[in-house]
């Protein structure tokens, strides 16, 4: 299938992938009256009274914002928050198919921060919580954790730590297919931008302790005089013995190989020069770092990728519907990392010992199961650190 024409023709006939629906009858007289004048001005006052009935009289305890402005939209980068707005209702349509979460998609046009901080936590009295997307780095690192300090809901940035959680299961699940240990293998991540830093610091929380960054310009170490703040904070804690180099320098004996950043960037000389059974997760969309078939003829002992059309697909949507899903059941007040944590293992152990194999290391994207799973080990994960308000 050409899916670029397809999808295009598709959207032209959808006319949009979400709408509202009413939760209640509205046919008689008693109706109207009870869903709206006179009648709604009771829960009005209760929600005076109350702040937290907003979530029990209103839906919004079960709607999440999902906000672009646009800046790094899939693999097209600055396009726009209208251009953005058909990955943002696909983004919905995911939320309730798979978490049954109402999700409202805002794009906001703006690039800059405080604006974008602003107009978020104004309207953050209407939602449960918030999920940003495709918003390009380092601004996307700023916005967060200033949402973060204002509002007293979740806040969650998918492209960092969604992608952080499903390559965090991923790992741990093909280290068992190889027979290693996270905190004894030397791993690589190619990209530098929102999801590779993610992916590392969750990494680095789950016990690995010898990582190597790369980005554009080769090696990230300590030193390097062109870094800005992120990449800066990760030199200080990764590449400990300072190697300088290329992509290829960094591969050399490594265990892991983790790609976020663009098509065709790994040779086969560059996987066969990695440790024995290297495991490599080149996650660049829609083309990857290297393709399966080249890096399974190099040694590749495990290859997960981004695409539906491989076996071992790395995709978000096992993660984000489920986290939010537990978070909103508990009405959190944060999503924390022991909660990231718990989403990342209740992903990998959703695969049994027996059935765990180089092929299946990631339930399938379209298993809905997966997110219950999600939800209940997220749900009890905010219990614990005490987050649940509920």
């Amino acid at each position: 299938m050409d899916y670029a024409k397809e999808s295009l023709k598709k959207h032209y006939e959808w006319n949009g992938k979400i709408e509202v629906v009413t939760r209640m009858e509205l046919n008689t007289r008693d109706d109207l009256s009870l869903a709206y004048t006179p009648g709604v001005a009771q829960p009005c006052l209760e929600i005076q009274k109350d702040y937290s009935k907003s979530f029990e009289l209103t839906r919004r305890g079960n709607i999440v914002a999902v906000i672009t402005d646009g800046t790094a939209v899939l693999g097209l980068g600055d396009i726009g928050p209208e251009a953005g707005m058909p990955v943002m209702e696909g983004k919905c349509a995911l939320f309730k198919a798979f978490g049954d979460v109402d999700a409202i998609p805002l794009c906001i046009r703006s690039k800059d921060v405080d604006e974008i901080v602003k107009a978020v936590s104004l309207f953050s009295g209407s939602f449960g919580g918030i999920n940003l997307e495709d918003i390009g780095a380092p601004r996307c690192f700023e916005i967060e954790k200033k949402l973060k300090e204002l509002c007293d809901i979740p806040i969650f940035h998918d492209d960092q730590h969604g992608t952080a959680i499903v390559v965090l299961a991923a790992v741990f699940n093909a280290l068992k297919v190889v027979g290693k240990k996270i905190d004894e293998i030397h791993a690589v991540i190619n990209g530098a931008g929102a999801a590779g830093i993610a992916i590392a610091k969750l990494l680095m929380l789950s016990g690995l302790k010898n990582l190597i960054i790369c980005d554009s310009k080769g090696i990230v170490y300590e030193g390097r005089e062109d870094l800005r703040e992120a990449k800066l904070e990760m030199a200080k804690v990764t590449n400990r013995e300072k190697l300088t180099g290329k992509l290829a320098d960094a591969m050399k004996g490594a265990d892991l190989f983790i790609g976020v950043s663009g098509p065709g960037l790994v040779n086969e000389e560059m996987v066969a020069s990695m440790a024995k059974d290297p495991i490599l997760l080149p996650m660049a969309n829609p083309t990857p770092e290297i393709m399966p078939d080249l890096a399974k003829k190099a040694g590749a002992a495990v290859v997960g990728t981004g695409r539906s059309d491989f076996p071992n697909q790395i995709n978000n949507v096992l993660v984000f519907p489920g986290v939010f899903r537990g978070a909103l059941d508990v009405r959190a007040a944060d999503i924390n990392t022991e909660m990231e944590l718990a989403a990342a293992r209740a992903i990998a152990d959703y695969i049994k010992p027996e059935e765990l194999n180089a092929e299946y290391i990631v339930p399938s994207a379209l298993n809905k199961e997966v997110a219950k799973a999600v939800a209940a080990a997220v749900a009890e994960a905010a219990r614990k650190t005490g987050v649940a308000r509920i």
